[in-house]
């Protein structure tokens, strides 16, 4: 079965060669098609640029990513642009609403991208799942924390993605929020056997994925496989 991600020997650098700073360093993992799989460590480890490079908003330095499959290292702009139109959802830390457009408009702003258009009906069933049936025709300054992420959510998953990408989506939410949060990811994702990579600082939430990567200083340090309560070691290994 071919793997939703895949990360082989991946580095990813800034400024020039004596001055390089080095975020990431010969990262190698992998993602199933139906796995859930959090990405932990401390601030300044790489976490995000994981994201980024996986949706082909960076570049990396040294390595080969692959999405469904497809090589996407050496893909130009518009061709990035085309993967991640047909493979992936993102949702960040930061809404990132449009202030003037209501909540299903701000859906179906994603859907137009696409050149879908007329589906206001599963925007507004998306929303209704998401609890937020009374609040479709809502500007973002009058909803929540939690309704706002609720809508950037269902934003990034109306067009059906094979992968979401989660940026500490609970990262201005609070616990109660953070946990409904991750509830419609989670029944999302094995709902529809969508992957889902989850980056975060909570462990509760990493948690409730099927694996835990811990990143320290660029590099993978810790693999686990999760369990109900806590998970469990499986492998080790540092890329230097």
């Amino acid at each position: 079965m071919t793997a939703a991600i895949e990360f082989t020997n991946v580095s990813l650098g800034y400024g020039l060669d004596d001055e390089l700073i080095k975020v990431l360093r010969n990262i190698s993992f992998s993602v199933d098609s139906d796995e859930a799989v959090s990405i932990v460590g401390p601030s300044g480890s790489g976490k995000t640029s994981i994201i980024m490079l996986a949706a082909g908003l960076e570049k990396s330095s040294e390595g080969s990513i692959k999405i469904q499959g497809q090589e996407i290292t050496d893909l130009k702009e518009n061709e990035l642009s085309q993967i991640r139109r047909q493979n992936i959802g993102v949702v960040f830390q930061s809404f990132y609403l449009i202030p003037n457009l209501t909540a299903i408009e701000n859906v179906l702003l994603s859907l137009e991208a696409n050149q879908k258009y007329n589906l206001d009906s599963e925007a507004e069933a998306l929303l209704k799942e998401f609890g937020l049936s009374h609040r479709i025709n809502h500007l973002p300054s009058e909803l929540s924390g939690g309704e706002q992420q609720r809508v950037a959510i269902a934003r990034a998953l109306i067009n059906k993605p094979k992968i979401i990408l989660a940026d500490e989506p609970t990262g201005n939410l609070d616990d109660e929020n953070s946990q409904i949060m991750m509830k419609l990811l989670s029944d999302y994702s094995k709902k529809s056997k969508t992957s889902l990579v989850l980056v975060t600082h909570d462990m509760s939430l990493a948690q409730q994925c099927d694996r835990i990567i811990e990143l320290r200083d660029g590099s993978l340090s810790l693999i686990h496989i999760s369990e109900p309560t806590r998970p469990r070691l499986i492998s080790y290994s540092v890329f230097c």
